[in-house]
């Protein structure tokens, strides 16, 4: 059965993004527990590429179609689950990239939509928070989006919020979204 086409997210707003996130019906990985059968040979490099046996994955909806079978494990490692099987899938940074942001609304009335580069759309918010780590190479934004589950945020989105958290008043730099503020400082800095 073919995958819907993605809506074109220029035309959305962000309570059509919320609406379609809401309906998206995913397979209920988190209650699959079969045997570990081994290594999928694939791997997500750290700018959102799936690749099997170290060619990139050229089919969209093949990317799609993985991505919506991908658990994070409870020792923190990533496997794709099926009712019948489950492999290791190695992750270099998060498994998927926010590549677009939508912004409406203002102050604690805003809220910040993301798709990612699955074309999955998330809405940052209590549920869906945005976190910051300071790495060796500058700071790496993160979105979570479904179960441990997050997506890196692009280096460019990461400049739009930064500069929507300069415009935020307050002792400290962050933005609103969904009714909850997300410092952009890491957490314990």
């Amino acid at each position: 059965m073919p995958m819907a086409p993605l809506p074109d997210f220029d035309t959305l707003t962000v309570a059509d993004i919320a609406r379609l996130a809401d309906s998206d019906r995913l397979p209920p990985v988190e209650r699959w527990n079969p045997p570990h059968c081994g290594d999928s040979d694939m791997r997500i490099a750290r700018d959102g590429t799936w690749f099997h046996q170290g060619s990139p994955i050229g089919r969209p909806a093949m990317v799609r179609a993985f991505s919506r079978i991908l658990r994070r494990e409870a020792q923190g490692g990533y496997v794709l689950v099926t009712p019948v099987e489950k492999l290791d899938i190695q992750v270099e940074d998060a498994p998927f990239v926010a590549v677009e942001m939508k912004v409406e609304g203002a102050g604690e009335a805003q809220s910040l939509a993301f798709r990612l580069n699955t074309g999955d759309l998330v809405t940052a918010s209590a549920d869906h928070p945005l976190r910051f780590e300071e790495h060796d190479d500058g700071p790496h934004p993160y979105l979570h989006v479904r179960g441990g589950l997050e997506a890196l945020i692009a280096r460019a989105i990461y400049y739009d919020l930064a500069e929507l958290a300069l415009a935020t008043e307050g002792d400290v730099p962050g933005v609103w979204s969904g009714g909850t503020f997300f410092p952009l400082t890491p957490a314990g800095k």
